[in-house]
């Protein structure tokens, strides 16, 4: 049985006045990957960036209930925030890669983090390049622009920036809705490999992309998690029609 990395409790999330999460209860287990799905605008993407409080940077953002990661509340006062998102890091929907050179976007963090050493960088360049499926088609050029890179290729360097900082948690909000099917392909297939070391949490609008990666599906509508469990489960026997009604594309 996968031990739970977040549990949340009574969750509920205001923009000024409006409230666009509704007592959201939800376990996300550890080294599991969690689709979350709902049409436009039903508060997935939201529930996301609670998870490593990047609705923070919003203004007029309330939050009330309990985020518990590794047992710890990460809305309690003393939670180091930035510590927060090197431990849950993030990977947006349009590759976002830094405009320097691939070595250097993937050094990054470590160097803001402290690191010096030419040695260990190297090592932890080649580490992550090779995690994200990616170092043996740029090997070559790292001292090249990243903005020189495919689409497909900036999101996984993107992936590989993240994992140099040795997240614990992965959070990907429609990762391939800017890539060709292709490109779609080879993400997927790394975000599996992932699986096996990190616990994923993927927003996604394509309901066969869930179906092929996620271990546990999550269904939000107008705010609310309508239905949360097992993927195949979700997807072949959902217990509320909501959740059947959406996944079969009568509304969405």
């Amino acid at each position: 049985m996968a031990l739970a990395k977040f549990d949340i409790q009574n969750l509920n999330l205001f923009y000024g006045n409006m409230q666009a999460l509704k007592d959201i209860n939800l376990e996300i287990k550890q080294k599991q990957i969690t689709a979350l799905i709902g049409p436009s605008g039903c508060g997935k993407s939201t529930f996301l960036r609670t998870l490593n409080r990047m609705n923070d940077l919003i203004e007029g953002v309330r939050v009330e209930g309990k985020i518990l990661l590794d047992g710890q509340d990460i809305y309690r006062p003393e939670e180091d925030v930035v510590h927060l998102r090197k431990r849950v890091g993030m990977v947006f929907q349009r590759p976002n890669p830094f405009p320097m050179t691939i070595y250097d976007n993937v050094a990054y963090g470590p160097r803001i983090h402290g690191l010096k050493d030419k040695k260990k960088l190297d090592q932890i360049v080649e580490k992550s390049l090779k995690s994200a499926a990616l170092w043996d088609e740029i090997k070559d050029r790292l001292n090249r622009s990243a903005m020189g890179l495919s689409g497909g290729q900036q999101q996984r360097l993107c992936v590989a920036r993240l994992l140099a900082v040795e997240p614990e948690v992965l959070l990907m909000d429609e990762p391939t809705s800017a890539l060709d099917p292709i490109s779609t392909i080879k993400v997927e297939e790394l975000i599996r490999e992932l699986k096996n070391h990190y616990t994923i949490v993927i927003v996604t609008h394509n309901m066969q992309q869930a179906a092929r990666v996620s271990d546990t599906t999550s269904f939000f509508l107008n705010g609310e998690l309508v239905e949360a469990g097992n993927t195949d489960s979700i997807f072949t026997m959902p217990r509320d029609k909501r959740t059947e009604d959406y996944i079969t594309g009568r509304f969405g």
